[in-house]
Parts: C-alpha cells; sequence; structure tokens
C-alpha cells in the first residue's frame, strides 16, 4: 500500500505568536497534503524522532492527554485507509480526494452536507431531474426535523421512526413518505460506497419502507376510445392536451418529462429513438399510424434541434426543468377539462396514459417481464404497483383453458 500517514509539526507555516501547525502528513501515490489537526505549538515543544508533543509543554494541563488525541485521530485516519484498501477503492482516489475522505468521515459528514454535496455533482452532470428530487427530500428532513443536522451515523432506526410519526401526524400520506425515504436510502447508500459509513450502520435493514394501494389510475377501454374519437380544434383549450395524452400511451406510457424533451433528431426511420431521463435505458419504438397521425401536426418545417411538442423552449437546462414543473401543472389542469368534455369519471393525470398502457397490456396477457421493459423499470416491483388485477374477462379465460385440459 503506497500511502502512509504521520504526525508532525509544519515548519513552512509560522504564525505572528511563533507557533506552528501540528498536521497529519498524508503521502499517497508519491504526493502528500497537509490535514490540520486544529492545535499550534512552539517548534521547540516538539519531538521529531516521538512525533509528539514534549513533556515539558505547559500550554495544557495534561500532554499525555493531548498526545492521545493527536495519535486517536492519526489511527481514524489510518483505519479508514485501510478500509479502503480493502474494498479495493484506495488507489482509485486521488491524494485530495482520499484526503476529502479523511476530513469528513472524521467529522462525521452531516447528512445535510453530503446531500448537497451529492446534488452538487448532479447538477454539474445535468441530472437536473434527480438533483431536483434530492433537494426536496432534503427541504422535508428540514421541516420535520426541525432544521437540526445530524450526522449519517445519527440517521439510524429510531429516527425514521420518529420522522415517520411526525410526517404522517401532520396529515401526510403513507406513499408520500416513501417516496421521501427511497431518496434517503438511496442517499446513504451512496454514503456507504464512499466510504463516509460503515455497512454496519445502515437503518433500513431493519426499518422497511411502506406503502398502500394507489388509488386506481388507469383507463377502461371505453374511456380511452372516447378521448381518442373526441374532435377538438386546434384552437381549443384541450387540444394539446389530448395530443400529449395520446402520444404518451402510443409511446409504451412515455412520461412527460421525456414526451417534452422529444426532439426532432430522436425521430429516425419511422421510429422514435431516446433515452429515458430517469433510469437512463434507451427506447426504439416504431410510430404507428395513431402516433404519426399525432405527430405529423407538430413536425411541420422544424430542424433536427427542434422540440417536437410545443413545451419547452430553448433555454439553460435549469430552466427548462423549471418550465417543465409549470406545464406539467397545466396539463393537469387541462386533463381534468378533457375528462368533462368526454365525460369520464376516471381522474385523468399526467401519469394516466402510462398506467393505463401497462394495466391493457396486462389485460391482454403480455407478461409482466415484457410490460416491464416497456415501461423501462429496473425492477418487476415498481411494475406491479403499474397493474391492475386482471379483469374478470381475462381471468375466465385462463379458467377456461385450465378447466378444458
Amino acid at each position: 500500500m503506497a500511502t502512509n500517514i504521520v504526525l508532525t509539526i509544519d515548519k513552512r507555516r509560522k504564525r505572528k505568536d511563533n507557533t506552528y501547525p501540528i498536521i497529519l502528513r498524508l503521502s499517497h501515490n508519491r504526493k502528500t497534503t497537509a490535514i490540520s489537526v486544529g492545535y499550534f505549538i512552539e517548534p521547540n515543544y516538539w519531538d521529531d524522532s516521538k512525533r509528539m508533543v514534549k513533556s515539558s509543554y505547559k500550554g495544557t494541563q495534561s500532554v499525555k492527554r493531548l498526545n492521545n488525541h493527536f495519535q486517536k485521530k492519526r489511527t481514524d485516519a489510518l483505519d479508514i485507509i485501510t478500509k479502503l484498501d480493502e474494498r479495493g477503492e484506495l488507489n482509485r482516489l486521488s491524494i485530495t480526494q482520499l484526503k476529502e475522505r479523511i476530513v469528513n468521515t472524521s467529522q462525521k459528514m452531516s447528512f445535510y452536507t453530503y446531500g448537497e454535496k451529492l446534488i452538487e455533482e448532479l447538477q454539474k452532470t445535468n441530472r437536473l431531474g434527480t438533483a431536483r428530487s434530492y433537494r426536496e427530500t432534503l427541504r422535508m428532513l428540514k421541516k420535520y426535523n426541525t432544521e437540526k443536522d445530524f450526522s449519517l451515523e445519527e440517521l439510524n432506526y429510531d429516527f425514521l421512526q420518529k420522522l415517520e410519526v411526525k410526517f404522517l401526524g401532520a396529515g401526510n400520506t403513507l406513499n408520500g413518505l416513501a417516496v421521501y425515504t427511497r431518496t434517503i436510502r438511496a442517499i446513504y447508500n451512496k454514503a456507504i460506497k464512499e466510504g463516509y459509513i460503515g455497512k454496519e450502520f445502515y437503518p433500513f435493514q431493519n426499518y422497511k419502507i411502506k406503502t398502500t394501494t394507489t388509488q386506481k389510475r388507469t383507463l377502461s377501454i371505453d374511456s380511452l376510445s372516447r378521448i381518442k374519437e373526441l374532435h377538438l380544434p386546434e384552437k381549443h383549450v384541450c387540444f394539446h392536451a389530448k395530443n400529449y395524452f395520446l402520444a404518451s400511451f402510443y409511446m409504451m406510457g412515455i412520461s412527460f418529462i421525456d414526451l417534452a424533451f422529444l426532439k426532432m433528431s430522436n425521430i429516425v426511420d419511422g421510429r422514435i429513438i431516446y433515452t429515458r431521463k430517469k433510469t437512463h435505458k434507451p427506447y426504439n419504438i416504431k410510430i404507428s399510424d395513431a402516433l404519426d397521425e399525432i405527430l405529423s401536426h407538430y413536425t411541420t418545417d422544424k430542424k433536427k434541434n427542434d422540440f417536437v411538442f410545443p413545451i419547452l423552449k430553448p433555454d439553460t437546462l435549469e430552466n427548462q426543468y423549471k418550465r417543465l414543473k409549470e406545464s406539467r401543472k397545466r396539463y393537469n389542469k387541462k386533463l381534468k377539462k378533457l375528462a368533462e368534455l368526454v365525460e369520464i369519471d376516471e381522474q385523468l393525470t399526467s401519469y394516466v396514459s402510462r398506467h393505463t398502457f401497462a394495466s391493457l397490456a396486462n389485460n391482454k396477457g403480455i407478461p409482466v417481464s415484457a410490460i416491464s421493459e416497456m415501461l423501462g423499470h429496473e425492477s418487476l416491483k415498481t411494475t406491479q404497483i403499474y397493474l391492475n388485477s386482471l379483469s374478470n374477462n381475462v381471468l375466465d379465460h385462463y379458467n377456461d383453458m385450465i378447466i378444458d385440459i
């Protein structure tokens, strides 16, 4: 292991009172850097050979206790280095990154500090949706934790139980809590992976994220047909909302964010080719006649870099995400009006086209694994949430197949 750390006095940094800082001199891959231990001393009281403060030093009540304090800092730093080496991560780190790990771990990095660090990294890589999700989770924690910061170690089973009681006690839903706790879990898993906290502290081994059955979000075939058959003039307030809803359905339940970011360059040889924002899964969807009829209204005289649908404008990515949030609100309001126009009882939202696609596929007997692939889910459990129970006629068909053997 080409890494070491020793206690020493930094004689390059003399202060006005003639004292010098005691430091941990970190050596890693032929480079060195200093980590302050927050103590300053005159050089004649430092024993270079023993790497400790001399017993003649009068600036503290107990020189022995002071030296033990410095040794503990070195031991803790060595422990961090050893764990990184055992996980095979040490040699991949620069000396600056290694110093950051030692400093933040020894200071028991707070959850908020680590969360803000991740948000900054996500913003640099233009993963603004995930960054926004992390920031909203931090806001929720500050609201229900009275702004009090806490270390990663303090985020334990008891902490999560108390958070649950406060959150639900304020009239919020269990599924709303689940959204936030999944994000907390994602942040914690990253902290473990990056070496800021040990696996032994993982709170989600015992704390289970709870959910309840969500309100039905799917349309019947009759309701979907009513929307399809509704003719609206271009100037009607619901004209675009109807088209966005059906386009989403025809594109395997594409999410509103991915629909908004579709560009002309994503249309290639009669297919829609794009990468989902949330999961980075690539899609390659055949343009059906029904979808082509909708697209033809939006694609005339547009250049390759133009957005297909008039939801976003050329701007910074950050501003586009802000506009997207407002656009989704307006879209949902118009979908509510659309439901009234076609006289259906089901509630229409931006999620309903996606859930309807999944539910109808399920009722047609399409395997859940295939539906999961079409929706771009990372696990079958997520897909199951989307699926309503199979309709009676499908169950009757399956029953006939069995009893006729």
